[in-house]
């Protein structure tokens, strides 16, 4: 009877243990929104310039250009579209109105707009039912400087802007993400005038009130500026994103003019009061606009690669800019690009070797399963490794299943909870001898990392030093 009692005893002790609770770690702030939160999980996100300079030639128009020069012959919004689907992307921005000030949509607030030239159609809704045909999000892009306007720089221009925002978010809702370009006046037609007018971008447009309006018809809106409140630039148009790369930024501190804005906007800052993630635009093509005598220019699938490494393989999202020609389709060079990088995505993220590898760590929060080491292998981006509130450092080891080549490491956080990871390397056993393959800062919602002549049947990842209890829910090798 002892014997069973003992038994029994000792089965609800293991079950007990087994099923041990731990409380999560508190967020470390800021931390992303749920807009943010899917606009992170995106990655891959295409912009599109169409617009008179596709046809003049030009990158920025003057705005004198007579809506007859816009004259597609054979517009096909659902090529866009779908060969973005097939390359993986997961939104659309397009361009509704340039420095130019020409709109592609029939507003009727100007008469500077498509429905005024040879080709009489609405670009703007074409492109939003192609995305809705294809499961793509939609997002627009309102230049706020205008070189046609009449009343730019004027309180007048205010309302045409704001009236046209709530046009196209009205018409052609929904819109996931708005893109304020940041250019602030110079030389332009301006409805005859032909004159140079500045403005002081920081108050002239008087944001607060613009995305205000904004913000009315579309509460999740993310919007994109230098200092976003949404996304922020980048701080250059390579399509790098920095090494380190804090998702964290104090908006306050970004304007134009400020030394070190660059660095700033792509490093992030550690310390900042809002999150406010890096956006990494670049263009397929040196121009944002098709230009001819470029078609040989177009980037390869190779370098598409490279950029795709520096810019969500750093934690940021990558806004690919592809412009359709004066035919009003996707070059064939430019599509066989796209279809070329999708095909290496494809070919060196095929198989994830830690799919049901056994994981350990030096410890885990609680020593509760539901922040075990195992989290990082499960394919669910809702769980997550963590440490004690008081640990900081901390290794994750994961058992492959046999002697293999590495190519790349893929790391993540789980962001929900704040970025913290500041220092770490990675490890693999070659021989049974622990051998550094790549170390790095910060790490963020996706961390790629390539590495050379590695080969092993073992891969540790140490965080060195974290801003708080460090927790990773995802751990890939290839």
């Amino acid at each position: 009877m002892r014997l069973v009692i003992l038994a029994a005893f000792t089965c609800f002790l293991h079950t007990a243990c087994s099923q041990r609770q731990a409380p999560p770690p508190a967020p470390l702030m800021p931390v992303p929104s749920e807009a943010q939160l899917a606009w992170h999980d995106m990655e891959l996100n295409a912009f599109i310039h169409f617009t008179t300079n596709t046809f003049t030639g030009k990158e920025w128009g003057y705005g004198d250009e007579k809506p007859s020069v816009f004259n597609p012959s054979s517009l096909d919004a659902n090529q866009w579209v779908s060969t973005l689907k097939d390359a993986g992307f997961k939104m659309v921005i397009l361009t509704c109105k340039h420095h130019d000030g020409f709109c592609i949509w029939p507003s009727k607030y100007t008469e500077h707009s498509v429905k005024n030239s040879p080709y009489k159609g609405d670009v703007v809704k074409e492109v939003r039912d192609a995305c809705n045909k294809y499961g793509l999000k939609f997002g627009v892009y309102l230049s706020p400087w205008d070189r046609n306007h009449a009343e730019y720089g004027r309180e007048a221009y205010l309302d045409y802007y704001r009236n046209q925002l709530r046009e196209l978010f009205t018409n052609y809702g929904p819109v996931t993400e708005m893109w304020f370009d940041g250019a602030n006046g110079g030389d332009g037609y301006y409805g005859g005038a032909r004159e140079m007018r500045r403005i002081d971008g920081r108050t002239y447009y008087n944001w607060p009130v613009t995305m205000g309006i904004v913000k009315e018809m579309a509460p999740d809106v993310i919007f994109f500026s230098d200092a976003g409140p949404g996304v922020r630039w980048v701080g250059n148009e390579r399509g790098i994103a920095g090494e380190t790369n804090w998702n964290t930024i104090t908006a306050d501190t970004l304007y134009a003019g400020k030394a070190g804005i660059e660095k700033l906007l792509s490093t992030g800052s550690p310390d900042g009061k809002n999150w406010v993630p890096a956006e990494v635009d670049v263009s397929i093509r040196p121009g944002w606009f098709y230009h001819e005598n470029e078609d040989s220019l177009v980037k390869s699938p190779e370098k598409l690669f490279d950029i795709y490494l520096t810019s969500v393989g750093r934690g940021s999202l990558l806004l690919l800019n592809v412009p359709p020609d004066k035919r009003g389709l996707f070059n064939e060079n430019d599509v066989r690009s796209l279809k070329g990088f999708r095909e290496i995505l494809d070919r060196e993220f095929a198989r994830n070797l830690a799919t049901g590898t056994d994981a350990s760590s030096s410890s885990h929060r609680g020593n509760a399963d539901q922040f075990s080491a195992a989290k990082v292998t499960d394919g669910n981006k809702e769980s997550y490794w963590a440490t004690d509130d008081n640990v900081t450092k901390g290794s994750i080891e994961l058992k492959l299943e046999k002697t293999s080549p590495v190519k790349y490491v893929v790391l993540q956080e789980y962001i929900r909870l704040g970025q913290r990871v500041s220092e770490f390397n990675v490890e693999i056993a070659e021989n049974g001898q622990w051998k550094k393959i790549a170390e790095g800062t910060t790490i963020g919602h996706k961390r790629i990392l390539k590495v050379e002549n590695a080969s092993g049947d073992r891969i540790r990842l140490n965080i060195i030093s974290s801003r708080a209890c460090p927790t990773i829910s995802n751990i890939e090798v290839y």
